[in-house]
């Protein structure tokens, strides 16, 4: 059988490699932890730990045929892919087909302890009795994470119980969307007590103090980085760096095939395509890619990928939200809900 490697075990990668091991393909999924995650849930998990058993699936569970490890990839070759298993030796690992889908992760300059960075549920869970205890928030970031996160801790935890404060470098919140939806976060967090300082950007932390490029010091037990994600494309450097754009995201061509190989293909949050990095765009990456590593294998003809808008949907603790498509927007308990029943749906599609 012919060899697929999936770098990345996330909304792609995990759909990706769902549906090749149903084909005619041996699998493997190389990812840096062993389960699937709702990533979009994740910030519920620092309010409610318990939450974290409904977004995390092993990925054993899912996959029955696929070899799985648990590791880092090193870098990559036109035919090889080196890894390093977490408690095992490097080794070299040959691909007939190659899917990256490595996504991405927070960066920040700032390595200060009292910084949580808000990537994994994980993370957030082993937060929450610190949360409990703290009384000032920072929020570092104010883009779709950092809207989420102030409006979790301020509903769960009521109006004053905590001083929270959202820094944001732009003029308004969730600055790519439609005005009715930027306007109705701002007025949301400002209802529930949520300060919001605009146009200024968090650039050191010191113990209890972070300051931002305008001088403003602010003083906090707890701050979350919500802010400043980046592709995991450290593998890419060696042998591919001329395929990484100025944002060191990798460049592609309509069929998403890394340019100029046909057996490597490219979806999710590491692709060069301008887009929402969303999780419902890397889901249709993931089917374009498993549809034309198919049609090669059949010598058929490739399907292109057409990025177009999408509705997103943006939670404001469990009973409110925000839906957005193109210029629309809804508000109110039909979007809280609708991201529920939405997170519901996609852990079905990895527990049947």
């Amino acid at each position: 059988m012919k060899k697929i490697i999936i770098i990345g075990g996330g909304f792609a990668g995990a759909l990706a490699a769902k549906k090749l091991e149903k084909e005619k393909f041996s699998v493997t999924l190389v990812d840096a932890k062993d389960y699937f995650e709702f990533t979009p849930s994740v910030l519920r998990t620092i309010v409610e730990p318990e939450h974290i058993k409904k977004i995390q699936i092993l990925h054993r569970h899912y996959l029955h045929k696929t070899r799985i490890i648990v590791g880092e990839v090193k870098k990559i070759s036109e035919k090889n892919v080196i890894v390093k298993p977490i408690n095992d030796f490097q080794r070299k690992l040959y691909f007939d087909y190659l899917v990256i889908a490595s996504g991405s992760s927070y960066n920040f300059p700032i390595k200060e302890k009292n910084l949580v960075i808000s990537t994994r549920a994980n993370t957030l869970r082993d937060c929450y009795e610190k949360l409990c205890s703290s009384e000032k928030i920072l929020i570092i970031g104010g883009g779709l994470v950092g809207v989420e996160l102030a409006a979790e801790i301020t509903e769960h935890y009521g109006r004053n119980s905590k001083k929270i404060k959202v820094v944001q470098a732009y003029p308004e919140l969730i600055e790519r969307n439609p005005k009715k939806a930027r306007q109705y976060a701002e007025r949301f967090l400002g209802k529930n007590s949520v300060k919001i300082i605009f146009n200024e950007r968090v650039i050191k932390g010191n113990k209890e103090t972070f300051t931002t490029d305008k001088g403003t010091k602010i003083k906090t037990d707890m701050a979350f980085l919500c802010t400043g994600i980046t592709p995991n494309f450290e593998f890419m450097e060696e042998n591919f760096s001329s395929l990484l754009n100025k944002e060191n995201q990798v460049k592609v061509n309509q069929y998403l095939q890394l340019h100029g190989f046909n057996n490597i293909f490219v979806a999710g949050d590491i692709i060069s395509i301008k887009e929402e990095k969303t999780a419902q765009n890397a889901e249709c990456h993931a089917k374009i890619v498993v549809n034309n590593i198919k049609a090669l294998e059949k010598k058929q003809k490739l399907k292109e990928y057409k990025p177009r808008p999408r509705i997103m949907v943006i939670s404001l603790g469990k009973w409110n939200g925000i839906l957005t498509y193109k210029n629309l927007s809804l508000t109110g308990i039909i979007p809280g809900v609708l991201k529920t029943l939405i997170e519901w749906k996609t852990m079905k599609r990895y527990r049947s």
